[in-house]
């Protein structure tokens, strides 16, 4: 249980229709937050007053605000100015997915969408489009396109399991194939298809850059190792900065071609150096069981 001490922290949770806002929810009550849904966005400051944050009562809120809730940019950006003016810590989670995957969970819960439009498309298009400002403002942004339940509790864990105040940068680090197309989701991206591909070794093609033989490979090439030393100096650089300005989570992308050697040898490398330099790093292999 949170104490009178912590200082309160706020979590905003929005975001489209379909992509995980309930499931989001869940996970917040499981880490200790006090978990409201459906509320409309200009009344998120008399409630964090009312169960007694500003006081420290209760140090941990979170709130769904969506759709239904009337959220807009314009009453996200009150909201927020207000929760800052009774100086509460606040960070806006937005959940995002692809329009096929929106579509078919519609379809087999078989739930209308809440933007009446003449089909379940044009409502994901107009709410997509509605949002793309509230998305712009939004602390960290989850695609759960390719996330199971598990997933996403790790990731919103990752997040905000911690969150007691202002934190420190968390990195996510994932692995991708570009032949399964860029994630939706990235703050810096690097292509690693320069490095020869373990794919057409034939002893190395059925493993994968978890296993020794492929890493060995991969750092078996100097420019490997200068790009790690490249990559990880300019994140010694860049994180302070992000964290001065208020960031708290940072996704960083490596893609080869398939998503299953070098990117994945990489980008375990860079999490491993972060976290020798005590920075909170996760990692992600999109792709790697496909």
């Amino acid at each position: 249980m949170p104490n009178a001490n912590d200082q309160a922290h706020v979590a905003i949770i929005t975001g489209l229709s379909g992509a995980g806002r309930s499931q989001a929810a869940n996970v917040f009550e499981d880490i200790g937050y006090f978990v409201v849904d459906n509320l409309p966005t200009d009344l998120i400051a008399d409630l964090v007053r009312s169960v007694g944050a500003v006081e420290g009562n209760r140090s941990k809120v979170a709130v769904v605000a969506d759709t239904r809730a009337g959220m807009n940019a314009t009453n996200l950006d009150a909201a927020l100015r207000e929760l800052n003016r009774d100086g509460i810590v606040t960070s806006v989670l937005f959940l995002n997915a692809d329009d096929r995957v929106l579509a078919r969970r519609f379809e087999e819960t078989r739930r209308p969408h809440p933007v009446e439009a003449s089909s379940l498309q044009e409502s994901i298009d107009t709410e997509r489009h509605a949002f793309e400002d509230v998305r712009a403002m939004s602390d960290i942004v989850i695609d759960t396109t390719d996330f199971n339940v598990h997933q996403l509790r790790d990731a919103i864990r990752s997040a905000f399991a911690h969150e007691s105040g202002p934190a420190a940068m968390r990195v996510d680090v994932m692995s991708f194939g570009f032949k399964r197309g860029m994630p939706r989701v990235a703050d810096l991206m690097f292509d690693v298809r320069f490095l020869p591909n373990p794919h057409w070794v034939p002893e190395l093609r059925p493993q994968t850059g978890m296993d020794d033989a492929v890493r060995e490979y991969v750092f078996s090439h100097a420019e490997a190792e200068e790009f790690l030393d490249r990559v990880t100096g300019m994140l010694e650089f860049l994180i302070p900065l992000y964290e001065a300005e208020g960031k708290s989570y940072l996704t960083i992308g490596i893609g080869c071609t398939g998503g299953r050697h070098r990117s994945v040898a990489l980008t375990e490398a860079i999490a491993t150096r972060l976290a020798d330099r005590n920075v909170a790093t996760v990692t992600h292999h999109r792709d790697l069981g496909r």
